[in-house]
């Protein structure tokens, strides 16, 4: 990549860390930032600043009051997968007087969205997140197909597989062409999500090329953690060469090499 597009990207950083660090006590709009960034795939470039937005919103006397549901549902779960000991009962508000979930939610389809997601966020013994859990995919289910894009196909990745059970890059990408369709999104984050797929799309072809060169000495251009790994499988081919040439049969290993070449 050129000094250039790295520029690019450096500058779309710091525009979005002005964003995150604006607005200090607007923590609907800190919330759904962080979320985004997430989903875009960028978030790791602003741990520090998501770690204290997240620590101000769990400071906050306020806690879940007066929030809708989206906010709700993602501030429960941003907060619990940041590691945070938030309670659930706030959850229950969403019933009516019977014990059942108020019809009128079934409205939110975006913050539907968000309480199925939160709902994985349980641990053992929260009935109300199991209840929610139950409420939203069915709801979901049913109402998909009554949805318009991007939304549609928002619900339908989520259904076929929530946020925490996905492969963070290919979710990324996922989402990247989700986003795009949304007519209020964020320009900045839109095209800093792209750009910086692109580069870690690159470095990882360049990685690889590295690793399918079969050279020891391709190791001196890897970073330290696939160093290891490099080393450790240049082994295993070495010590079952060292078994086959007993046999004679060295040669196989040769082809086998090939095959994890050029699959």
């Amino acid at each position: 990549m050129s000094d250039a597009y790295l520029e690019q990207v450096e500058e779309l950083k710091e525009d979005v860390r002005r964003m995150l660090t604006a607005n200090a006590n607007e923590s609907s709009k800190k919330l759904r930032l962080t979320d985004l960034l997430q989903q875009l795939g960028v978030a790791y470039h602003f741990e520090r600043e998501i770690e204290e937005a997240l620590k101000q919103i769990h400071d906050s006397p306020n806690g879940f009051d007066e929030i809708d549901l989206n906010t709700m549902a993602l501030q429960f779960h941003l907060l619990r997968q940041q590691g945070y000991n938030v309670p659930c009962d706030a959850f229950n508000r969403l019933k009516d007087s019977k014990g059942s979930f108020r019809w009128e939610l079934i409205k939110d389809v975006s913050g539907m969205l968000c309480l199925y997601e939160a709902s994985y966020m349980k641990v053992h013994g929260e009935d109300i997140l199991d209840e929610s859990h139950v409420f939203t995919t069915t709801q979901l289910k049913s109402l998909v197909n009554e949805l318009k894009p991007p939304l549609a196909t928002q619900v339908m990745h989520a259904l076929k597989q929530p946020l925490h059970k996905g492969m963070p890059r290919l979710k990324a990408r996922q989402y990247i062409s989700v986003y795009q369709q949304i007519e209020m999104r964020n320009e900045t984050l839109l095209k800093l999500a792209k750009l910086d797929f692109n580069l870690l799309q690159s470095i990882h072809q360049r990685e690889l090329c590295q690793l399918s060169s079969w050279n020891i000495s391709a190791s001196d251009q890897l970073p330290e953690y696939m160093k290891v790994l490099y080393f450790a499988l240049l082994n295993v081919y070495r010590e079952v060469e060292e078994d086959l040439r007993e046999e004679g049969k060295s040669y196989r290993v040769y082809y086998a090499i090939e095959e994890v070449r050029h699959p």
